[in-house]
């Protein structure tokens, strides 16, 4: 009984993926909305710090999760399917439960509102750029509408193998828009009246701008919450355990990550100085096609990566479903679950279009610990590093620098989420 729910629940249901799968999965979920916000976080955080903050973050990032990737399976062949369990064997049984699963859910519920609320940006850019003048303005809660309505089928997509192609094609239009969005701004070339200053003009609004900008950094590199349900899609043997093929999926992501959140923070900034707005697509006007195209390309990358983010949510609900409440596992107990998670989503986003603001709050108040240092702190605990070795200095390097991201993120996040709401009309 127990074997046939593990097989209907998605993250254990399928063991047949490739090293390539962890390759676009991993772009999918890294590669999403925050990259386009990283110009703007870069203006608020200045030329030195803002550099800095980029590629300490690339690193810290790659080393956390090949961390999670070596302790994904223990020697004996024991598998963490998922992030709490790998908590568990860190904390211990209740305590790896109320440590990990509130913060992850936390992250996945929260991008995804994000994710919805830049989807319909992304389709209200579109209409304006192609509709013929005078242009009727359409709310963007219906264009945040119209993107969850894709979910509403897609969400019925059972485990990440079945998602494979749609990820497949967010991870290319990830990388597309990326590179669309340097270019066009590098072909636009650096404007007249460029200005590289602080735009606050009081110290308290400049630092809290610079907090906000930490979690918005924080938030484009989110992945890690996915980490161990991806590899758990993989067979793994004693030849080929499957962290070797999670691996070579990961080196391929990163190198695509550096591709496109380089040039885009620093070329967008560069060209733009600190008019560029907190979505560099808003911000890029001509040639008008190829942003059009951009936008769309936005729409179908966050398609997938609303769904990779999705999938050990919809794994949660029907646990908690089938193995506490005793419901039986079948296709409707499905159909409804997962609908009322996406009209959920699609409900917050509608009532909370903040977009910079929530980057950086979910950006430094979860996404940080679970991406930037609880594996390292997992680490820690697991694999017992001997005091003052190469390891453990890197692990504390690693926590200090998160804990820095927890703190400050949020307070520069909720300030932004204050103002927009002053100036914001429901429903606008």
């Amino acid at each position: 009984k127990q074997k046939a729910i593990d097989d209907w629940l998605p993250i254990p249901a399928a063991r047949t993926a490739k090293w390539w799968y962890s390759a676009f999965h991993n772009i999918t979920a890294i590669v999403g909305a925050g990259v386009l916000g990283l110009p703007y976080a870069m203006s608020e955080l200045g030329w030195g710090p803002g550099i800095t903050v980029l590629l300490l973050s690339w690193i810290v990032t790659l080393y956390s999760l090949w961390q999670m990737v070596e302790l994904h399976e223990t020697d004996s062949g024991k598998r963490f399917d998922r992030y709490h369990e790998l908590g568990q064997e860190a904390f211990g049984e209740k305590l790896g439960l109320r440590i990990v699963i509130p913060m992850q859910l936390i992250v996945q519920i929260g991008v995804d509102i994000v994710y919805m609320v830049t989807g319909g940006q992304s389709l209200k850019k579109f209409h304006v750029l192609l509709c013929d003048k005078p242009c009727k303005n359409i709310k963007l809660s219906y264009f945040i509408m119209v993107f969850a309505s894709a979910h509403f089928a897609l969400s019925q997509f059972p485990n990440f193998n079945s998602i494979s192609g749609i990820s497949l094609a967010a991870a290319v239009m990830s990388v597309s828009y990326s590179t669309i969005a340097w270019g066009a701004s590098v072909h636009k070339g650096v404007q007249p009246d460029v200005q590289y200053g602080y735009k606050s003009h009081t110290t308290v609004g400049t630092v809290l701008n610079f907090f906000s900008s930490l979690g918005t950094v924080a938030f484009a590199y989110s992945g890690h919450n996915v980490v161990m349900e991806i590899q758990a899609s993989m067979p793994s043997t004693r030849d080929m355990p499957s962290k070797v093929p999670m691996w070579r999926g990961v080196i391929v992501a990163y190198i695509a990550v550096a591709f496109c959140y380089l040039p885009v923070g620093v070329l967008g900034y560069w060209v733009f100085g600190n008019s560029v707005d907190e979505n560099i697509l808003i911000t890029l006007h001509k040639p008008k096609w190829l942003i059009a195209m951009a936008n769309m390309f936005v729409v179908i990358h966050l398609i997938g990566s609303y769904q990779v983010y999705a999938l050990p949510v919809y794994d949660f609900i029907e646990t908690g479903l089938v193995r506490k409440l005793k419901f039986r596992q079948s296709w409707y107990l499905r159909f409804v679950s997962r609908n009322t998670y996406v009209a959920f989503t699609m409900f917050m986003a509608i009532t909370f279009p903040f977009f910079n603001g929530l980057l950086g709050f979910f950006g430094g108040f979860a996404l940080a610990p679970t991406t930037y240092y609880l594996p390292c702190i997992i680490w820690l605990f697991v694999k017992k590093p001997r005091t003052f070795s190469l390891s453990w200095f890197a692990n504390w390097f690693c926590i200090i620098f998160g804990v820095i991201l927890t703190v400050v993120g949020p307070m520069g996040g909720l300030r932004q989420i204050i103002i927009q709401a002053k100036t914001y009309k429901f429903y606008q």
